[in-house]
């Protein structure tokens, strides 16, 4: 007897948070599309998903920085004879310099995964799971969206604002949409900007519980999600006190990332 199952198209699936939701997906029974830039990883993941789980892993390279290659991804997310269920959006990455010292490709490119590939790829997703009356887009977004600290917190309060913009829009269609929006997790992500470890060890949080907290809130039709009572409270003190309060937190943080920058 064959059984279908559904896809998931997970960007930035070669570490950390991406490969954490392929292998949680996996094992709830999807397919997986892979997407990053590193093919060795990607199929040794792939491998892994299959053997642990049965479950099918489709590689597809692509350099989110590159609009030729997003459009390639947006192709596949638009293919109706092998439809995705479930998009997402988790590729990201952050440079370490101030704005003043950085190049502009530098946080031209930050900007091309953080912002214009969920807007690409999302805009590829939306219609066909309307047209089909389900499928759902998870993006991942970050707490640092909730305050001031520099280009990476701009891009993702704009992820935040997006996404909860579409869930509203989309009620009613059968597609949900839900932001993730956690603080520090242990994975590859300060070590591949070159930084120490940012913050005390109770702000760190593990990537599978990560997840696992995530698609719970996916299932019960929440279209925000949070992980922690820390991170809820740093957000909740973020969104109601006054703006001189939030800019100091955001020093704060770009102070935090400076020193582990050394």
């Amino acid at each position: 007897m064959v059984t279908t199952r559904p896809v998931a198209l997970v960007t930035g699936a070669s570490a950390g948070i991406g490969r954490a939701f392929a292998i949680a997906l996996a094992a709830r029974g999807y397919d997986l599309v892979l997407v990053a830039r590193d093919e060795e990883r990607l199929g040794a993941l792939a491998q892994r998903l299959q053997a642990d789980h049965g479950a099918a892993g489709e590689v597809l390279v692509a350099d989110l920085t590159d609009p030729e290659a997003t459009a390639r991804v947006a192709e596949r997310v638009r293919d109706g004879a092998r439809p995705v269920e479930l998009l997402v959006n988790n590729a990201g990455f952050s440079t370490p310099k101030s704005f003043a010292g950085s190049e502009l490709a530098e946080q031209q490119a930050q900007l091309d995964v953080l912002v214009r590939a969920v807007l690409v790829l999302s805009h590829a997703a939306v219609p066909v799971m309307v047209a089909r009356g389900h499928g759902a887009i998870i993006t991942v977004s970050s707490v640092a969206g909730f305050i001031h600290g520099g280009s990476y917190s701009a891009a993702k309060a704009w992820a935040t604002t997006f996404s909860l913009s579409l869930a509203t829009e989309l009620e009613g269609t059968g597609v949900r949409v839900l932001v993730l929006c956690p603080g520090f997790v242990r994975t590859e992500f300060h070590q591949r900007m070159g930084l120490k470890q940012e913050g005390p060890d109770w702000a760190w949080l593990d990537a599978d519980r990560l997840v696992a907290d995530c698609l719970a809130d996916l299932a019960a039709g929440r279209s925000l999600s949070i992980p922690s009572r820390r991170y809820r409270a740093l957000t909740t003190l973020a969104r109601h006190a006054p703006i001189r309060a939030v800019q100091r937190i955001g020093r704060i943080r770009m102070r935090m990332r400076a020193k582990a920058a050394r």
